[in-house]
């Protein structure tokens, strides 16, 4: 697996903290910081998600994802699923992600409370590398509902 990333330089006349990210498989996305008002030229202008953001939505691609095709494999009837990540991170520089919450919204037919609870739990203990990764330093809680359709 292989990416570039690249900063984008200035805007105007003010240089900021923007990359964009070009992946192996040319897929392209955009990254900037926040604006910080004590030092204009540490901070970014907020026009794009921060790295770490990335990184906390990598991870919630990566679990539902799994979620998603462990309840397809199980023949279950499946229709939606989104999980909502929420995350605190150290104070300190690093400042690793400490805490992360992930709550999925899964929506089917049928679909078996207990089928659900495996295929995360699943997700974090055997296949999802981003949670694994992020579990050396962050607590990782999992909730779920499940929305039936008819």
């Amino acid at each position: 697996m292989e990416c570039t990333v690249s900063w984008t330089g200035a805007v105007g006349t003010r240089s900021h903290m923007g990359f964009v990210g070009e992946t192996g498989s040319g897929h392209v996305v955009a990254m900037d910081g926040r604006p910080d008002a004590d030092s204009p030229d540490k901070g970014g202008l907020n026009l794009a998600a921060s790295p770490m953001e990335l990184v906390l939505t990598g991870t919630g691609g990566c679990t539902a994802y799994d979620v998603v095709l462990i309840l397809k494999r199980g023949r279950h009837d499946i229709r939606g699923c989104s999980v909502h990540l929420s995350a605190e991170r150290a104070p300190e520089p690093p400042q690793v992600f400490t805490k992360i919450n992930m709550h999925f919204v899964l929506r089917g037919k049928n679909l078996p409370a207990g089928a659900v609870e495996r295929a995360i739990e699943l997700s974090h203990s055997k296949y999802c590398s981003a949670s694994t990764m992020l579990a050396k330093t962050a607590a990782i809680t999992t909730s779920f509902e499940v929305i039936e359709m008819a």
